[in-house]
This record gives structure tokens, C-alpha cells and sequence, in this order.
């Protein structure tokens, strides 16, 4: 089972496991600081933050699995099978693919008060990377030096917890596993 963590002691640490069956290639990843993303519903994501982190490459875009900016605000993305809904294209939102989801919010936000805000208007569509790429089941973990949130897609729409331990696995949904604590 994948885990995620932020911790806080004489700075901020964040890690994950990346527990698979098989591998991707994947490999650390640098994407410099402005590099053009081609995101599939929108302009090009072209003023952003640098990222590192781990990710498999498809063509020139990074898939990656979990990164930080320069920030040192982090994201990881773990596995949510069964849970995970993605929707249909929505006029006047941010349609984001959830491939997509790592850089778009790394790229634009340095700290947790701004991730906020910017998935104010967020919509995490159904959209498939490629044929051979299907879209990964995924809830996420974000955390700065202050706090964390994880932010998942089901049924009912986006949902957006504080994350007070800086803990994210794999299924069930966040608030089973924070009822369960």
C-alpha cells in the first residue's frame, strides 16, 4: 500500500513508498522553472514554479507520481480505485486532467492558503492521457511547512480535507480513515 507523508522537525519533510506491482520508468524528474505544459483543455501552463519529483514521461510530459516546487510546496498523488470520479468538461471551470493535477498546482501555488483558492474553480475531468494511458484512480496529499490537505474526486463532487496528520494512503475515502483514527 502506498503512503504519503509530511513531517516537521528542524524542517519540512515529505516522502512517499510507491508500492507497485510493475514499474513505469519512472525516474526523478526536474521540470524547469517556466516550461511549457500543454494542458488538454486550456491555454499552456507557460509562467510556473521549477518541480521535482517522480514521474514517468510520455512524450515531453512528465506523469509524475509526486513532486515538490521550489517553494517547497508538495503533492503526491495515491491509488483510489472505486472512489475516484472524474467528470465531464464544465464550461467555466478549470478543467484539469488528473495527470495534469500535480504540475497545474504546483506550478501556480507556493503554499496551502493558495492551493485553496485556486481549486475554488477546479473540475478534474475524464479524460485519458492516451489510448495505451488510461486516467489512474488517485486522491491526493498536499502539504507546505504549515499544513496539509488531501483533495479527492468522487461521486458527490471535489472534496477538500484538512489533513492534520500529514498522512495519506491508498483507499478508503479520507474521512473513513480519519473516523476510524
Amino acid at each position: 500500500m502506498c503512503t504519503a507523508i509530511s513531517y516537521n522537525a528542524d524542517g519540512h519533510f515529505f516522502g512517499r513508498n510507491l508500492d507497485l506491482e510493475r514499474g513505469y520508468n519512472e525516474r526523478v524528474v526536474i521540470t524547469p522553472r517556466n516550461y511549457k505544459f500543454k494542458m488538454r483543455c486550456g491555454e499552456r501552463l507557460q509562467k510556473h514554479y521549477a518541480l521535482m519529483g517522480m514521474a514517468a514521461l510520455a512524450g515531453e510530459f512528465p506523469l509524475y507520481f509526486e513532486a515538490v516546487n521550489e517553494k517547497g510546496l508538495c503533492m503526491a498523488g495515491l491509488n483510489f480505485p472505486k472512489n475516484a470520479d472524474y467528470k465531464p468538461y464544465t464550461e467555466g471551470k478549470d478543467n484539469i486532467a488528473p495527470f495534469e493535477f500535480i504540475p497545474w498546482v504546483l506550478g501556480k501555488c507556493s503554499n496551502i492558503a493558495e492551493v485553496r483558492e485556486l481549486l475554488y474553480g477546479i473540475n478534474l475531468i475524464n479524460e485519458n492521457f492516451s489510448e495505451g494511458l488510461p486516467l489512474s484512480p488517485l486522491h491526493w496529499i498536499i502539504s507546505d511547512r504549515d499544513s496539509s490537505i488531501t483533495v479527492e474526486s468522487v461521486a458527490d463532487g471535489l472534496k477538500i480535507y484538512d489533513n492534520p496528520l500529514g498522512v495519506l494512503t491508498n483507499n478508503p475515502t479520507f474521512d473513513y480513515h480519519m473516523m476510524n483514527i
